[in-house]
């Protein structure tokens, strides 16, 4: 009898290995290991969702007649080796993880792959549409996809709605006042195998972080998929225009909050953009809310597990502003802050392990961007404390988007800005008790001081950037540059101090 090795994020049937096995034939093996749950401080309920999205999967698997070892081991390596000695496989097949290290480990175990289909291009298919160009960029790739897997496209091969995309529709500011028109997220009920896991993870002397699991995240394919028909039916149709915005009344919004299933195989990005199609075709969604959606799963995503082969390995090392700050203690809980936008950022992070992607891009990244944070630290830490956390997706939005460490390869301009965007995109500035109007003087927002004070020191590279050259010469203007430069480096200690 064969094994098929099930890592933790290809928890389905119909993923690689898996979709052609039989219980007759195949013995499926899965490893919880205790090296990864040490390798980090995780967010308890992160661990938590994958750890008992596993057992769930494997009890799923026991249902349908399979033989599983659910196996608890001190690391993927040594798990695979008692498996093989208990059982002796015919052969060990696994699909292709999702991870650099993921392969280079079970190519050293000498493991048969089955190409992976959990992405709708497979990283091969990404580089054959690379190959060749000088440069690409997400668009070119995003309407690549759209033609080829036919998704918003008329019968004439013409973009749905005449447009290939409805991003300028998307940028609403938050609506004024108290209103709050978004559907809450479904949740669960906790039960003994939610209770075990967390039982388990105390036990094993895991480090945690943050406020135990309440429901929000589903771990089963089931709860998945209700999520799904939720989110289309009562959420989508309000997606597009406050995609951007950021409120304290709503930690979610008309997000989808679906990644975290993607990211581990409880739902299939194909499966999900289907149902999104359907909904459009009904017309019961708007086509800027249809579009914006498609492009962050069929565009967005699929480019950045694109690029993450395609750069790997050395990416990680990618550091061209070299920045070198610890994860200030704001962000990791150690300390509180005044920054209203950081402190709900923050506090929503420990509530629910989860921020919606301009919370990620330009609270949290562009903070960290602008106080000269290490782009590697900053990966490590977001990739352990949010619920869709992945190398392979952080390392692309991270190093590459949010803290510009790769110069440019991922984003055309650093996403610098001040306290005016995040004023103009959120609730936040009106309850804060710094300025967004003030570079200098201890009430000045942090934000404003340090983004003059960024475009100051990298003044020779980003002054050659088109995009950003024009904010670079502006900074040069102000007379009071020299008072930013000194408040700036007061700040960048009261950060690293957490008393800021």
């Amino acid at each position: 009898m064969d094994t098929i090795w099930v890592l933790g994020d290809q928890l389905n049937r119909r993923i690689g290995a898996l979709a052609g096995a039989d219980p007759e034939r195949h013995r499926v093996l899965l490893v919880e290991s205790h090296a990864k749950l040490a390798s980090k401080r995780w967010h308890r309920q992160r661990a938590h969702f994958v750890v008992t999205a596993m057992r769930r999967f494997a009890e799923e698997l026991r249902e349908a007649g399979f033989e599983v070892d659910d196996r608890r081991a001190a690391s993927l390596r040594e798990g695979f080796r008692e498996h093989v000695e208990e059982f002796d496989p015919d052969a060990v097949i696994a699909t292709e993880p999702a991870s650099w290290d993921g392969l280079e480990l079970l190519r050293d175990l000498d493991v048969d792959l089955v190409r992976s289909n959990q992405f709708l291009c497979h990283y091969d298919d990404f580089a054959d549409w690379a190959d060749g160009k000088n440069s690409f960029k997400m668009e070119d790739f995003y309407r690549w996809q759209r033609t080829r897997l036919g998704y918003l496209i008329d019968h004439d091969g013409e973009p749905a709605g005449g447009r290939w995309n409805f991003d300028d529709e998307n940028r609403e500011p938050p609506p004024k006042g108290d209103e709050n028109p978004w559907a809450d997220p479904q949740t669960s009920q906790l039960d003994d195998v939610d209770r075990q896991v967390l039982a388990d993870l105390d036990e094993w002397g895991v480090e945690t972080w943050g406020a135990d699991p309440d429901g929000t995240w589903a771990t089963s394919r089931r709860a998945a998929l209700a999520r799904l028909r939720h989110f289309v039916g009562e959420v989508l149709p309000r997606f597009g225009p406050h995609e951007d915005a950021m409120v304290e009344r709503s930690w979610h919004l008309a997000h989808s909050v679906l990644s975290p299933y993607m990211n581990v195989g409880l739902l299939l990005p194909g499966e999900v953009c289907d149902a999104v199609q359907e909904a459009y075709d009904a017309g019961d969604v708007p086509i800027n809310s249809a579009e914006g959606f498609i492009r962050q799963v069929i565009g967005w995503r699929e480019y950045v597990w694109g690029v993450y082969w395609l750069w790997m390995p050395d990416y990680r090392s990618r550091n061209i502003l070299r920045a070198d700050r610890p994860v200030p203690p704001a962000f990791t809980g150690a300390a509180t802050t005044d920054m209203n936008c950081v402190s709900n950022c923050v506090s929503t992070l420990h509530d629910k392990a989860y921020n919606h992607h301009i919370q990620r891009l330009m609270v949290l990244g562009n903070l960290a961007m602008l106080h000269g944070v290490d782009p590697w630290e900053m990966t490590d830490w977001m990739w352990s404390n949010f619920i869709d956390g992945a190398e392979w997706v952080m390392l692309p939005n991270v190093i590459g988007m949010s803290q510009w460490a790769d110069g440019g390869k991922m984003a055309t301009k650093p996403y610098a800005a001040g306290g005016n965007y995040i004023d103009k995109m959120s609730d936040y500035c009106a309850g804060c008790r710094y300025d967004r109007k003030q570079r200098v003087g201890d009430d000045a927002c942090p934000f404003t001081t340090l983004y003059w004070d960024f475009l100051d020191r990298h003044h020779d590279r980003f002054v050659k950037n088109a995009r950003i050259a024009r904010q670079v010469r502006a900074s040069e203007r102000l007379s009071d540059l020299p008072d930013v430069r000194k408040r700036a480096v007061e700040v960048r200690r009261l950060l690293d101090e957490g008393r800021l």
